[in-house]
């Protein structure tokens, strides 16, 4: 129903879970029986249950919560939920999502614009940058900063930095999605008459920088149509 209408419905199929009232159980006359000729399990409980004159009924005027597919949970990451985008997407938006993404969606809304052509949204959850920066970490194989990179195409990165690429925890495909899902949408609406649809990006990697380190970054042009930057901590408070 999507929740488009809320109430409650006499219907002729239902399937997964249910509730059952104990007088049908033990009374032989109404007991469920999900046998009946080579009909399938569940279709012959309906049917049954319908030559018996017991109406069966579908409600959604109370939220009971939702079943999630857990058949392909993946236990090798250490935050193993940032990786069900593809089987579990509702619960990933409401985990890994900013609480006020949509309302840059809002075409009545001001995008917030710090200098020309460059504009900020609230994309992700603090929960989602904390466990991608804990996952990098955990990964732990951080570039050495110089111009050679073995894991480009000619082995030369023109404007170094200390990072990791996504593929190299697994997570390339997952950003993509990400990309195509929650930032096109975004990239859409403030850079009018570009599109790209699924996005086209070669190079997504977290960049690390620490005093000790690589503190900053030399000015660049980006060889990208539109680059997307995401902070994932807080100046005066993760850092001075």
């Amino acid at each position: 129903m999507g929740w488009k209408a809320i109430g409650l419905w006499n219907v002729p199929y239902i399937s997964g879970c249910y509730l059952v009232q104990g007088y049908l159980i033990h009374n032989p006359e109404t007991k469920p029986s999900y046998i009946n000729g080579l009909l399938d399990p569940d279709m012959a409980f309906c049917t049954n249950m319908r030559e018996k004159d017991v109406f069966m009924y579908v409600s959604n005027r109370l939220n009971w919560g939702h079943l999630i597919n857990n058949e392909e949970f993946d236990t090798s990451h250490l935050h193993n939920e940032m990786w069900e985008i593809f089987n579990n997407r509702w619960d990933w938006e409401l985990r890994y999502l900013h609480p006020n993404y949509s309302h840059s969606l809002d075409p009545n809304k001001t995008v917030e614009q710090p200098c020309p052509d460059v504009f900020w949204f609230p994309l992700f959850s603090v929960r989602f940058t904390n466990e991608l920066v804990s996952e990098m970490e955990h990964f732990g194989k951080w570039s050495d900063g110089s111009n050679y990179d073995d894991r480009l195409a000619g082995a030369y990165e023109n404007v170094p930095t200390r990072d990791i690429h996504m593929n190299q925890i697994g997570y390339e495909i997952e950003w993509l999605h990400i990309l195509k899902e929650y930032v096109r949408p975004l990239q859409e609406r403030v850079f009018l008459g570009y599109f790209h649809d699924p996005p086209r990006s070669i190079m997504n990697f977290v960049v690390r920088y620490r005093p000790d380190e690589q503190p900053s970054l030399r000015p660049h042009h980006d060889s990208s149509t539109y680059t997307i930057n995401v902070a994932l901590n807080r100046a005066g408070i993760d850092y001075e």
